[in-house]
C-alpha cells in the first residue's frame, strides 16, 4: 500500500507578513485597552506591549524587549483577576474583561514570534489578540456568548492581505479554548471564506 502524503512541516512567512500580522493583532488589542485602564490605571503593561507590537510592525527588530513586554501583559492578566493570589475572575465587576483585554495585548506582542510551521496551533497567534479583545467586550457588556462586540466583525472587515495568506497555509484552528477558542475558530471560518 502506497505511503499516505504527508503534510508539510513549514510555511513560507516573509517578514513583511510578519509585521503586517502583528500590526493587525496590535489594533484589535489597542481597541481594548482602556477596559484594562479602567480596572488599573497605574499598569502600562497592556500598552507597552500593544506598542512594542505595533513598533515591530512599523519596521522595528524583534527584539527581547518585545517578548518581556508581551509577557509582563500575560502577567498583568492574571494579577488584574487575582488568579495569581487564587482569586477568581468574578470577584470584581470588569476585571474578568480587563483580563481579556490584557491578555489581547500579550497576543498582539506574541504575534511578532509566529513560526512557519504548518500547526493549526499558529492560528492563536495570528488571531488570539482579536479573539481575547472581543471576549472583553463581551464579558463587560454582560449580554452573554452573543455580545462579542465590535472589534470581532472590525477583525472580519479589516484583516490585512497577509493574515488571509498566511491563514490560508495552515490547517483551521483547533478545537478547544473554551470561549476565546470559540471566537478563534469563527474569526478563522469567517477570514477563509
Amino acid at each position: 500500500m502506497p505511503a499516505k502524503p504527508t503534510e508539510p512541516d513549514t510555511i513560507e512567512l516573509s517578514t513583511e507578513e510578519l509585521q503586517e500580522i502583528t500590526g493587525f493583532a496590535a489594533e484589535c488589542a489597542r481597541r481594548v485597552l482602556s477596559i484594562f485602564e479602567r480596572s488599573l490605571p497605574d499598569d502600562s503593561r497592556p500598552r507597552d506591549a500593544v506598542e512594542a507590537a505595533q513598533a515591530f510592525a512599523d519596521g522595528g527588530r524583534r527584539t527581547q524587549a518585545l517578548r518581556t513586554c508581551g509577557w509582563a501583559a500575560y502577567k498583568a492578566a492574571g494579577e488584574v483577576t487575582g488568579e495569581a493570589a487564587g482569586g477568581v475572575a468574578g470577584d470584581v465587576p470588569g476585571r474578568a474583561a480587563a483580563a481579556d483585554a490584557a491578555r489581547a495585548a500579550s497576543h498582539a506582542a506574541a504575534a511578532a514570534y509566529l513560526h512557519p510551521k504548518a500547526s493549526a496551533h499558529q492560528v492563536k497567534h495570528i488571531l488570539g489578540a482579536a479573539a481575547h479583545a472581543a471576549r472583553a467586550e463581551e464579558l463587560l457588556s454582560g449580554e452573554g456568548q452573543g455580545a462579542t462586540g465590535q472589534t470581532l466583525e472590525w477583525a472580519r472587515h479589516h484583516a490585512p492581505p497577509a493574515v488571509t495568506a498566511v491563514l490560508g497555509r495552515l490547517p483551521a484552528a483547533p478545537p478547544g479554548g473554551g470561549r476565546v477558542g470559540e471566537l478563534i475558530r469563527d474569526l478563522d471560518t469567517a477570514l477563509r471564506a
